[in-house]
Parts: C-alpha cells; structure tokens; sequence
C-alpha cells in the first residue's frame, strides 16, 4: 500500500493492519539501543522501503517533529508513524508495540540487575554495542542529509547548528529546532520576494 492510499484509507478501520503496524514495532523497539536515533535506519529500511508505508521526507519530519515535543522520541515518533498510516488506532497500537518489550526487559532487568551488573560478559557485550549504536546514529544522519541538505543555505544552517550545539553542550534542542524553523519560514519569503522581483524585472524588459 503506497503513502497516498495510505492517507485515504486512513479512516476504514482494518485490523490486519493494526496487527501488522504493532508486529513491526514490537520487533522494532527491542533492538533500538542507545535511544531513539539509533532506529531511524531500521524505520526507514522497514517502513520506507520494504512496507512503503511513509515518505522518506515524511520519515525525516517525523523525527524533527519527534524531537521537538516533550516525551522520548522513539515512543513520540512511533505514535506519529501510526498515525499516519491508521489514524487514531494506530497510533495507540504503535505506542503499544513500542512500549511492550522495552516495558518487559526494563521489569526483567530491575529483578537480575544486582547479579550481572559486575558481569564481565554483560560488561564486555555493552561496550561493544556503544560503538555500534555510534554507527547507526552516524548513518541516520548521512541519510537523512541526503534529503535535508538540499542546497548550501541548508548545509550552512545545518553546520551553524552543529558548531553551536558542541560548543553549547546545555543548549535548549527545542530552541534550535524552533530557531530552524523560523529561519526557515525567512528563508522561503526572501525566495519568493526574489522570485516575484526577478519576474517583474523579465516582465519589464520584454516591454522594452
């Protein structure tokens, strides 16, 4: 099913497709080391590629909208996703899929934490996955570039953003996001402004 039938059929409730949008993000949360970042790849390799399910550009602004409202973007991003495929039950069976195993290992984990929290293995297993989920995010961000970064006033945003957020380790994302999209909104009226002004200038000349 395609994104633009997806919108349409938003509103007939259909059960097998509620299973299968819980399924996948139950399979979905319990590799997701590291916190929501890390699963923007897995997102986009099940949902964009292989479900067709969401947009690539649509998948990028899940995430930015994700990031900037309260909550944990992972559980923030899989209502949204849900939502968009199946409306207001998707959105809880999303939530509810994404929740249940993370509920379910954290419970596990409070119980035995106190006999393998000195685990050389388990020790040894966490140290590797660090570098791992470094990857991930490293690759979700080359991805989402592609479609983000898409001219230089994008990259120049983006690169101020950058410098600002590791020389300003205690800066507000929810400002930056918002500051982004008010340069943004700047940015597409002084286009238009240019546009209309280039277009009465070539109007002109062609009287002339």
């Amino acid at each position: 099913m395609k994104w633009g039938e997806l919108k349409m059929e938003k509103k007939k409730l259909d059960y097998k497709l509620l299973l299968e949008i819980f399924l996948v993000f139950f399979k979905i949360s319990p590799i997701t080391f590291g916190g929501g970042f890390a699963m923007i790849p897995i997102m986009e390799d099940v949902m964009v590629h292989k479900k067709k399910w969401i947009g690539k550009e649509e998948l990028v602004d899940v995430f930015a909208v994700s990031q900037s409202v309260p909550g944990a973007i992972a559980v923030n991003s899989a209502i949204f996703v849900g939502y968009q495929i199946a409306g207001i039950p998707g959105a809880l069976i999303a939530l509810l899929g994404i929740v249940t195993p993370t509920f379910v290992i954290i419970i596990a984990l409070g119980v035995l934490f106190a006999s393998f929290q000195h685990n050389v293995h388990v020790q040894a297993a966490l140290r590797g996955i660090r570098p791992v989920v470094v990857a991930l995010i490293a690759s979700a961000a080359w991805k989402m570039s592609k479609v983000s970064l898409v001219d230089k006033t994008c990259v120049a945003l983006c690169a101020v953003c950058v410098i600002a957020l590791l020389l300003f380790k205690s800066l507000n994302l929810i400002l930056v996001i918002i500051s982004g999209a008010l340069v943004g909104i700047v940015l597409v009226q002084v286009q238009k402004l240019q546009k209309q002004a280039s277009a009465q200038k070539k109007v002109r000349g062609e009287k002339l």
